[in-house]
């Protein structure tokens, strides 16, 4: 049985990936920031689960996870490691309190790049087994940013340069090095950031164009793919003969991703702009 490691498997894409990779055989590894997340998961996805306790922005619990793997495990080989966990927290830039900065990227960016760390030398490849494979969720946000997303947007991009980089190291030990950018999926990552229905920068001049964009974000997370179809995807990119470098997951992929990659930087700004209702001054 192919044994997939996945951070972040309570809601989300983590936990719907895990779903999927059990129903269809494989073995998973999850981890959990609560005992009782790893119970419901666990009793949801049957016996080919098995829920790993670990907070990715803790790098103690990153350093004793290769033990605790081999307690629990012993001489374990992983065919995939998908690095999901991650959060975003919307604001305007000057305003965002720096704590909101620093836990995005302790989650997104230093917590995913501890769990590579640690978690290499299970995916190297031996006489009769060949090499796991890395996938590591970025966004559309690493490639195109939106406004009041800056926090986010940088650890995204981060994702994917760490990605690009660590691919091109690992050529020689074989192990591929996917990155996926999911657009919209219905979700509750925006009630997640903050309590539905309050604008906090009431007070400042983003007082409207904030309030618009929390706007478009839930109306476009809520015409989103449903969380199932990237759960599908994933195991898809598990067993992929020959993976692309990176995929994006994206709704109306035409309107949505294509055209505005093509865009020039300040035809977007203008894009946004009407979108949010920023003005120049």
């Amino acid at each position: 049985m192919k044994t997939i490691f996945i951070t972040g498997v309570s809601t989300g894409i983590g936990y719907t990936a895990a779903r999927e990779l059990c129903a269809n055989g494989y073995r998973v590894l999850g981890t959990v920031r609560k005992g009782s997340d790893g119970r419901r998961v666990e009793s949801e996805c049957g016996g080919n689960f098995h829920p790993i306790l670990l907070d990715v922005a803790s790098p103690a619990q990153i350093e004793k996870l290769p033990q605790t793997l081999n307690e629990q495990f012993g001489g374990l080989h992983l065919d995939g490691l998908i690095n999901n966990a991650g959060i975003a927290k919307a604001a305007p830039a000057q305003f965002q309190p720096m704590q909101d900065v620093r836990e995005q990227f302790e989650v997104n960016v230093l917590g995913l790049i501890g769990v590579t760390q640690v978690l290499l030398p299970y995916l190297a490849g031996s006489a009769g087994t060949a090499p796991g494979r890395i996938i590591n969720i970025s966004s559309v946000g690493g490639k195109l940013a939106s406004p009041f997303l800056a926090a986010y947007a940088a650890t995204k991009h981060a994702v994917e340069g760490f990605s690009q980089s660590l691919r091109r190291e690992l050529i020689p030990s074989g192990i591929p090095v996917i990155i996926v950018g999911p657009g919209s999926i219905k979700s509750e990552i925006w009630n997640k950031s903050g309590s539905p229905g309050i604008n906090p920068y009431e007070t400042t001049q983003y007082r409207e164009s904030f309030g618009k964009f929390m706007k478009v974000a839930r109306e476009v997370e809520g015409e989103g793919f449903p969380p199932r179809a990237i759960g599908k995807f994933l195991v898809k990119l598990v067993e992929v003969r020959n993976p692309k470098v990176r995929y994006a997951f994206v709704p109306k992929p035409f309107k949505n991703w294509t055209v505005p990659m093509l865009l020039p930087d300040s035809w977007l700004d203008v894009v946004f702009g009407r979108m949010m209702g920023l003005k120049a001054g």
